[in-house]
Order: structure tokens, then sequence, then C-alpha cells
């Protein structure tokens, strides 16, 4: 059968347990990481994991039922929520500081004036490109899978920066 990004990322996970419990090193656990990511079927998802004690491979071989709203729709969990609106406040940051400092000079140049004219709101100029641009990228990310990957990302940087901390502490002084 074939699995799920679902089942990837639980593969995932057990894969970073059985790192941080020290039963694979970090070379060991990049490569099976990556053949996880890379796995279409139950099956070889199963392969990964057959060594590392924990449930059987078996036992996750079924794809869990998902939560659904009222629409039907299968509702994401809180991470993929916090994964989502971590890579939006990445994407438009950027855009929405520059947004803020300039509508600032331009309020303060508003004010020198005396009189308020919106239809003179020359960081518009600016804004709006870069804005388009932006919602671009953000409509194509999340269409792609933007935010998982990057959550991911983000993880594997966490596990490999706590595995050679880890590594450091186990070294003998000398």
């Amino acid at each position: 059968m074939r699995a799920a990004d679902a089942d990837r990322e639980a593969t995932a996970e057990r894969l970073r347990a059985a790192l941080n419990e020290g039963r694979l090193d970090l070379h060991e656990y990049d490569d099976r990481l990556r053949r996880a990511y890379g796995s279409k079927t139950y099956g070889e998802l199963d392969e990964l994991l057959t060594d590392l004690p924990g449930p059987r491979p078996a036992e996750n071989s079924l794809p869990a039922p998902r939560a659904t709203g009222r629409s039907g729709v299968a509702d994401p969990g809180p991470a993929a929520v916090s994964a989502r609106n971590a890579w939006l406040l990445a994407v438009w940051g950027p855009w929405l500081k520059v947004a803020l400092i300039l509508t600032a000079v331009w309020f303060v140049s508003q004010l020198g004036e005396g009189e308020f004219e919106f239809d003179d709101y020359w960081p518009i100029w600016v804004l709006g490109p870069w804005g388009a641009v932006v919602l671009y990228q953000t409509i194509q990310g999340l269409a792609h899978g933007a935010p998982e990957r990057d959550a991911e990302r983000r993880r594997r940087q966490q596990v490999e920066r706590e595995a050679r901390r880890r590594a450091k502490r186990e070294l003998p002084e000398t």
C-alpha cells in the first residue's frame, strides 16, 4: 500500500526519537530520514524501523483516520497549523516590517504638511509590487507544501544541534 505524508512524518518522528535515545548515530539517522521521505510504500517505511524498539512497524502500516471538521474536510493538526503560521510569518515578515517603517515615514511627512491626503500614499510604489511577489510566493508555497518542508528542515537542524551538543559533552576532556 502507498504511504501518505503523515506516515512518512510518523516514521521521521520515530527516527528522531531513536537518535535522541542514542540508538542511531547522526549519519545513520540522516540516511534513514532521507530514505523515509523518499519512501512510497508502507513496506519501505517499515524497513527503516524494524531494528528499533517501540511499536512494531506492522502496527503503523494502517493509515490513521484523520479528524474532520464540520465541512467534512480533514482538519490540520496543531503542529501543521503552527508550521504554516511560522512559515507565513517568515515569508511576510520582512514585507510587514518595511510596510510599517514606510507608513510611519509617510505619516510623519503628512503631519509636517498639516493635512492627510491618502491619494498621496507613496509607499504603495514599493509595497504594491513587492506584496504581489510575496503573495505569489505564498500561494505557490502553500500549494506545494513549503510550510511542512520548512518545519521539517527546522526540526532536523534542531536534532543535529542537540546531537552535536551531546557529542561535545561526551568527549573526554584533555
